[in-house]
């Protein structure tokens, strides 16, 4: 049993994990608002993540094989990878990035309600009543009510954007589910690399036969080459270190500590991009983030 890292420190270690995802959002944005290509951007950070997960599997001493029976679940959970990848940037190329990871933060919801679908076993009423929490705080986020007084006044990607991030949360509900229920018993490294290998499959498979306009296209200036770089540092950078140091985290106490992602993305946005939320969508953002965390906590899903 690895030793585990006192708890402050282990904190630290996930909200800087958490600070690394957000910044990649922030990063992918800079990309794109300088002409990167969608799939260009997903190549770039999938291939980094593969190489570092390859090099890791291989100094683990694990062999790259997917037991029988469990190919098709490996598939799917590279698909629903990719579907995620590609919503969730194209939302973040629409909307603010804070908005887009906090509609995609609420997969929790979805993976209860997509627990119940299988098993008939409805949630409880505490669940219920985090579920409807969260839901509040997303329909302030949104500012739903601002949208149904004036639509075009919150821009024309408003909507699809929205949609988009919703989409990533569903394609990661699954993946999540499988996951757990199907995957887990492969070494996560080895896993992690099928995973990444049917990702990028995917991405190449999209551009050459141009299933998303523009999607190679190259940065135009010098800041879509950086934030291209980043994005694909910070994303490959912190899924290696929460691999890494998961057995030491702790964290069945402390995965509640990852939500500090959707946090992170509003300071860097607005640092970085000059990104702005509502006092109204803020406070929509901390009831999202206190239901996420209660969801986390309670076990019987």
């Amino acid at each position: 049993m690895p030793t585990a890292i006192a708890r402050p420190i282990a904190i630290l270690i996930l909200i800087t994990a958490a600070t690394m995802f957000a910044g990649n959002h922030v990063a992918a944005r800079l990309a794109f608002d300088d002409g990167t290509g969608l799939l260009l951007a997903i190549l770039a950070r999938g291939g980094v993540a593969l190489l570092i997960m390859t090099v890791l599997a291989l100094w683990q001493g694990h062999r790259f094989r997917v037991p029988a029976g469990k190919r098709g679940w490996q598939v799917l959970l590279g698909l629903m990878i990719a579907g995620q990848s590609l919503c969730l940037y194209s939302a973040v190329a629409r909307v603010p990035v804070a908005v887009a990871l906090l509609v995609m933060n609420t997969w929790p919801i979805l993976l209860v309600l997509l627990n119940w679908a299988i098993t008939r076993r409805p949630p409880s009423w505490r669940l219920v009543s985090i579920m409807a929490l969260i839901l509040a705080g997303v329909v302030l986020v949104l500012d739903v009510p601002a949208w149904l007084a004036d639509p075009a006044g919150m821009g024309p990607n408003w909507l699809p954007g929205v949609a988009f991030a919703l989409a990533a949360a569903c394609f990661f509900t699954v993946a999540m589910w499988t996951t757990d229920h199907r995957l887990a018993g492969m070494p996560g490294s080895v896993r992690s690399v099928f995973t990444m290998f049917t990702v990028l499959i995917v991405m190449v498979f999209g551009g050459l036969f141009s299933l998303v306009p523009g999607g190679l296209d190259v940065p135009t200036a010098t800041q879509g080459w950086v934030g291209l770089a980043l994005l694909a540092l910070l994303y490959g950078t912190g899924s290696t270190l929460l691999f890494v140091l998961a057995p030491r985290l702790d964290m069945a106490r402390n995965a509640p500590v990852v939500n500090f992602e959707p946090v992170a993305s509003l300071i860097l946005g607005f640092i970085v991009l000059g990104q702005t939320l509502s006092p109204l969508q803020l406070l929509g953002g901390a009831v999202v983030i206190c239901g996420i965390v209660w969801l986390s906590l309670v076990r019987e899903l």
